[in-house]
């Protein structure tokens, strides 16, 4: 299968997207935004992003803590409305849906979900369905759902509680949910917090192997060259760097916003480059 995907393009200086881009890949875009901004009284917390990602693209928000990420997730994601700017999904204005119509378009793994841990993990993820009701047959809904268990790996654990399973399992049983959901876009807010590094791993490599626009607020800068397509690199509410994950997470730009250096080396062993962030070089 040939997937046409359009590169994330994200404006740290203008947010405005070129007319030629906007005309010749209207019909390839899942996910755009112009000129976002949100402010609370008189408090700016976001402003000036721009972004058009197409399906399979996977952009990866980064940046120190207070910068905007998770807010910037919200904003794209229908959870806040922007006070500046606006958000479309597949071509239609995210203001404009109703709740089902967005939440048939996009699935949210937040950082606060907790589900209730006496629930099963085959019901919990058989939550996904809800905004498709009378949509399908029920055969097709319980497939749907084995289908979201079986990608995740928890078949073997559709009968235990929630609250039996371990940090990894229970991110994964968020993602199974989200899948059940047939997103065209999924949300990640912070989907590695509290995981070993194995578990970081596995997640994000199951995730990256979807056929889906995925937008996931990271902390962890080490995954973000082999997880995401983009980045967009906040400060202060700004983005000052933005693009394919080489180019926009640069050595200067990491040592600007985060204070620490960067640096890219051969592997001893094998025919590819190490990305290392190094927290105790001087600056």
């Amino acid at each position: 299968m040939i997937r046409i995907s359009l590169p994330a393009r994200l404006l740290a200086h203008d947010d405005t997207l070129s007319a030629e881009e906007e005309g010749r890949h209207v019909h390839d875009v899942t996910l755009s935004a112009r000129g976002l901004g949100w402010s609370i009284r008189d408090a700016r917390i976001l402003q000036g992003v721009s972004l058009a990602l197409g399906q399979g693209d996977r952009l990866a928000i980064v940046g120190p803590n207070g910068a905007g990420k998770t807010t910037l997730l919200q904003l794209l994601s229908g959870m806040l409305q922007p006070t500046t700017g606006a958000v479309s999904l597949v071509g239609r204005p995210l203001a404009s849906m109703t709740p089902q119509e967005r939440a048939r378009l996009t699935a949210v793994v937040g950082q606060s979900d907790q589900p209730d841990h006496r629930i099963r993990v085959r019901d919990y993820v058989e939550l996904g369905r809800i905004p498709h009701t009378q949509r399908a047959t029920r055969a097709q809904e319980r497939q749907l759902v084995e289908d979201a268990l079986e990608r995740t790996g928890l078949s073997a654990l559709a009968a235990r509680a929630m609250g039996s399973l371990s940090g990894g399992e229970r991110q994964r049983a968020q993602i199974a949910r989200a899948l059940a959901q047939a997103p065209r876009i999924l949300f990640l807010d912070e989907p590695t917090n509290h995981l070993d590094p194995l578990a970081r791993r596995t997640l994000l490599s199951l995730v990256a192997e979807l056929d889906v626009t995925v937008v996931a607020v990271l902390h962890d800068l080490h995954l973000v060259p082999d997880f995401a397509t983009h980045v967009v690199v906040l400060k202060d509410g700004r983005p000052v760097a933005s693009g394919p994950v080489a180019a926009a997470l640069s050595r200067s730009v990491v040592r600007d916003v985060f204070g620490i250096d960067l640096l890219r080396l051969p592997h001893p062993h094998e025919d590819r480059e190490l990305t290392v962030f190094d927290i105790a070089a001087p600056l």
